[in-house]
């Protein structure tokens, strides 16, 4: 096994795994409305029917998304050392591809839950 290789593959994950658990924190944490992290601008504070909710939702999406990524690609990483089969990189593309999908598709239940559109709930 390829030490060096699965140490190399930690860290490169491990980095933006981070960035994304301390964006769902401070997402979980925040007072006004979060946006889903593309630069979309959130709808204004009024709109929303419960700031707190939506805000915790989001940020526990995104800590589980990235706490998810680390594992998946260890795993994959580790296999592909122990089995010579390149295919294991679908473990870690299941969840990283697979996971923003839900992510994105999460986003937009969450936005028709709690965002007023035309001054009544989606």
């Amino acid at each position: 096994m390829n030490i060096a290789a699965i140490i190399v593959s930690f860290i490169v994950t491990f980095i933006p795994a981070m960035h994304l658990i301390i964006l769902g924190i401070s997402q979980y944490r925040s007072k006004k409305p979060v946006g889903f992290y593309t630069g979309e601008k959130p709808s204004v504070e009024e709109a929303f029917t419960d700031i707190t909710a939506y805000n915790k939702k989001h940020g526990i999406a995104w800590i589980l998304y990235g706490a998810g990524i680390v594992p998946a690609v260890m795993i994959s990483v580790m296999m592909i050392e122990m089995t010579d089969e390149a295919p294991w990189i679908c473990v870690a593309l299941a969840e990283v591809v697979g996971g923003l999908l839900l992510l994105i598709r999460y986003h937009r239940y969450l936005e028709g839950k709690y965002v007023m559109r035309d001054g009544h709930s989606q």
